[in-house]
């Protein structure tokens, strides 16, 4: 079977949504046609590792995407050095990888695209002031070139928000995916900037579905997230080893912002792939509140819940900040006598919070809120504000649990791990 037949055979079996044909196992199920311009905005190196998995993922397959731009836009102590050491097993395996394709670009070429992206979350405007990262996506959104500039955001919307801020008539090139969910709680204020001011990108809100990367599935012997690890990719070459030191398991749940370019239709989020499938985004959800909250409040998870306190002007802070959780969220302090903060909730679950200030006020105010799954009806509720807005499917059907749409990626777990395995078989001699 020519590998033409099977990328032919393997379209209409994601078309048709079924798993792959047994004569095609050893073949590569990714099936790209055209080849997507790419840019990726990671929070590598910061509060989540397993942005390191993703980025070996990425590189293994290179060969079939124009790769334009990696962005360190980290939370935490993540940097560009951090995109630099992934090229660097990389480099170690590139002469194996171009015995199976003449596509891979050269390390120096990967190093010559890194950049350095915002280290620190946006204030409550939503941007903050431009970095090498942001003016790159600029820079690459004004090329000559017909093809959309695909935007992945592994990690906060800093750099893209500022991007927009900075030059608004790069939209329409723009098609952004975004793993949001617990990257959301950081970055409210330049995603709230993003849908009030730029309503009419194209963007994919993943905030669940992309756990069906990891959870799910067929999670059986070598399929299973550290079965799969220990017999499938140790051992593999420079970039096998960087990729298990970092965690014994597989997560790589920004992943499927990559895996949605390799197998399916990029065009229209609504059909399978392997990155999930998804429905037109309702009005995003917003909570604003003149108090502190109580828990018979309620909002709906991954919404953005924003607390206007007034304050005295004799009793002005300095300092303000709300503790909730694992997050201490720095109060905004306006000229009209308020004080604001921005809280996302990334699980469907009570959140106490309490004030901490040098404000005798408000020191020491606490609340509660209640925070829900959203109702599957929302789905044939599409806001006519957000034409070009996807997110996940809240239909009981593609739940894993509670995480709404991961089925639609869990489904092809086999697939595109058997793909995987393939790839980081190349960096064997």
């Amino acid at each position: 079977m020519t590998n033409r037949l099977v990328r032919c055979l393997l379209a209409l079996c994601v078309l048709a949504g079924v798993s792959r044909p047994v004569a095609a196992q050893d073949a590569l199920v990714s099936d790209v046609g055209e080849r997507h311009r790419v840019i990726v905005s990671t929070d590598i190196g910061g509060t989540d590792p397993d942005d390191f998995q993703s980025m070996v993922h990425l590189l293994l397959y290179a060969d079939v995407l124009d790769i334009e731009g990696l962005i360190a836009s980290p939370f935490g102590d993540g940097r560009k050095s951090d995109l630099l050491r992934v090229i660097d097993c990389y480099e170690a395996d590139y002469r194996n990888l171009r015995k199976h394709s003449d596509g891979y670009p050269t390390a120096d070429q990967l190093r010559g695209i890194t950049k350095q992206g915002e280290i620190e979350r946006a204030p409550y405007a939503g941007f903050r002031k431009s970095t090498e990262g942001s003016r790159w996506i600029i820079k690459c959104a004004n090329r000559e070139d017909s093809r959309p500039l695909h935007v992945l955001v592994w990690g906060g919307l800093e750099d893209l928000a500022q991007a927009l801020h900075d030059s608004p008539d790069i939209l329409p090139k723009l098609r952004v995916h975004w793993i949001g969910g617990p990257n959301k709680k950081w970055s409210a204020d330049a995603y709230q900037y993003i849908v009030a001011n730029h309503p009419q990108l194209w963007m994919i809100e993943s905030n669940s579905t992309y756990r069906g990367w990891f959870v799910g599935g067929n999670q059986s012997g070598d399929w299973s997230n550290k079965g799969f690890v220990a017999s499938k990719i140790e051992g593999r070459g420079k970039l096998g080893e960087f990729f298990v030191r970092q965690m014994a398991d597989i997560k790589m749940g920004d992943t499927p912002t990559v895996a949605w370019l390799l197998h399916g239709n990029p065009s229209d989020p609504s059909r399978p792939s392997w990155g999930g499938r998804f429905v037109r985004a309702w009005e995003r959800p917003m909570l604003r509140l003149d108090r502190m909250p109580v828990e018979e409040d309620r909002m709906e998870i991954f919404g953005v819940l924003e607390l206007g306190l007034a304050i005295d002007s004799s009793d002005r802070p300095s300092r303000a900040v709300l503790v909730v959780e694992n997050q201490r969220l720095e109060g905004h302090l306006g000229d009209d006598s308020m004080v604001r903060f921005r809280f996302c909730p990334k699980a469907a679950n009570r959140y106490d919070f309490r004030i901490e200030s040098d404000s005798t006020v408000l020191d020491g105010q606490r609340g509660s809120i209640t925070v829900a799954n959203p109702s599957p009806k929302l789905a044939n509720q599409p806001s006519a504000d957000l034409p070009n807005w996807w997110t996940d499917d809240p239909a009981m059907g593609a739940s894993e649990g509670p995480h709404r749409g991961a089925k639609t990626v869990n489904r092809w777990r086999e697939d595109y791990l058997h793909d995987f395995e393939l790839r980081v078989n190349r960096c064997l001699p």
